[in-house]
């Protein structure tokens, strides 16, 4: 088993200004760094994010012209830390984007990166609406990266609704899951901490799960970003703000949470009876 290592979530605010928005990313993993941090992990959207009506800018790139990937390379790279970049937006078409999150070693180099499969398609109370497949074309695989310290499972944001994916994500071996996110206030103050929570429980993770916060136009970020451990408790949140929390990992945790209870042994195939089917089998 690996030994324990520091693990830390950044919080920023992004805008349109691309250059602002890295600047600042950059300066708060150094701080990060500075306080021992070894894998550091970046919200959704970190480098650019804002609404107004004609739809969001999320400072869309092709891959190997991103401005991001120069500047995080070498720091990773001049720091000795991975990093996360939670999410970029990389051009996939004309006016079609990924939503992609990427692994960095601490040389600097992509070890595995991830397309959002679960698009964000909802409609909420007082007109609060949102397309993200409008421009954003989804993922189609579950990614899992090695790391020195085990398995990382990769998803984004909205991911976060789909418990079968983090399921599958920790039977095929990840002990630690990532969850980069722009999550909304409306849907954060009712749901962020009770579903990530619910994520580290079922699968006896831990759960790293940076999340921006304040205004970026017209939308809004919850914040809290949050660290987990296997048995659900929240080691870290860093409410609303700029900044970054930052706690010891010890991947021995996983394994004994999932030796306590080891439900990801005790799948079992079952049907499922309609109404109509239960009523047949009654009157037979």
């Amino acid at each position: 088993m690996a030994e324990p290592f520091n693990v830390a979530c950044v919080q920023n605010c992004a805008g349109q200004d691309i250059e602002a928005n890295i600047t600042q990313s950059c300066q708060l993993i150094r701080e990060a760094a500075g306080a021992g941090a070894e894998l550091i992990c970046l919200p959704e959207y970190f480098s650019c994010l804002y609404l107004d009506r004609s739809g969001f800018k999320l400072g869309g790139y092709t891959q190997d012209s991103h401005p991001a990937f120069t500047i995080f390379s070498a720091l990773a790279e001049e720091l000795g830390v991975w990093l996360l970049l939670g999410s970029l937006a990389i051009q996939a078409g004309p006016e079609q984007y990924y939503n992609r999150s990427y692994l960095l070693d601490n040389q600097g180099r992509r070890v595995a990166q991830y397309d959002k499969l679960h698009l964000f398609d909802v409609d909420l109370a007082a007109g609060e609406s949102y397309r993200e497949s409008d421009t954003i074309v989804a993922g189609d695989e579950a990614v899992l990266a090695a790391t020195p310290w085990g398995l990382l499972g990769m998803s984004i944001c909205y991911d976060l609704r789909f418990a079968a994916l983090y399921r599958a994500m920790a039977q095929a071996g990840a002990s630690f899951l990532t969850v980069p996110a722009a999550f909304t206030r409306t849907t954060g103050q009712a749901h962020w901490h009770a579903l990530l929570r619910s994520r580290a429980i079922e699968t006896g993770s831990y759960v790293f799960a940076p999340c921006q916060y304040g205004a970026h136009g017209d939308a809004e970020s919850y914040g809290h970003s949050l660290i987990i451990d296997p048995w659900g408790e929240v080691l870290a949140d860093a409410g609303e703000g700029p900044g970054f929390i930052l706690c010891a990992v010890d991947p021995e945790r996983v394994r004994q949470a999932r030796a306590m209870i080891p439900a990801l042994e005790h799948d079992r195939e079952f049907k499922v009876v309609a109404p109509h089917r239960n009523l047949d089998r009654l009157s037979a």
